[in-house]
């Protein structure tokens, strides 16, 4: 399911993808993918495709954010999912609470660790 997630954020030019491993650090999920759109649009039409390819392959999601774009989240069981605005990102900084020392996460294509 990492890879379908992956796969269609790619496709859909989010930026600076990072996947953080949350095995062992919280019952929430398994994995955790923050990535960044250009614009509230961008996000939210990014969303909106992911939730279909994942109501696709049977994964039921729920969300949240998708009106305003600014951060959208899924929750798509083992794996949440977090969109968000450059700004957006930078002000919560989120990868900062969940991420792991550098050795244990993975960020995709060539994205900066945080």
């Amino acid at each position: 399911m990492v890879e379908t997630v992956l796969t269609v954020l790619d496709d859909d030019k989010a930026q600076d993808i990072l996947t953080i491993d949350l095995v062992g650090k919280t019952s929430i999920a398994d994995r955790m993918v923050i990535a960044s759109g250009t614009s509230a649009r961008a996000v939210a039409a990014m969303a909106e495709h992911l939730m279909i390819k994942l109501k696709d392959i049977g994964i039921k999601t729920k969300s949240e954010g998708e009106r305003q774009g600014d951060w959208v989240l899924i929750d798509a069981g083992d794996i949440v999912i977090h969109l968000f605005r450059p700004e957006v990102r930078q002000f919560y900084n989120i990868e900062r609470i969940w991420q792991a020392p550098a050795a244990e996460s993975s960020p995709r294509k060539g994205t900066k660790r945080a």
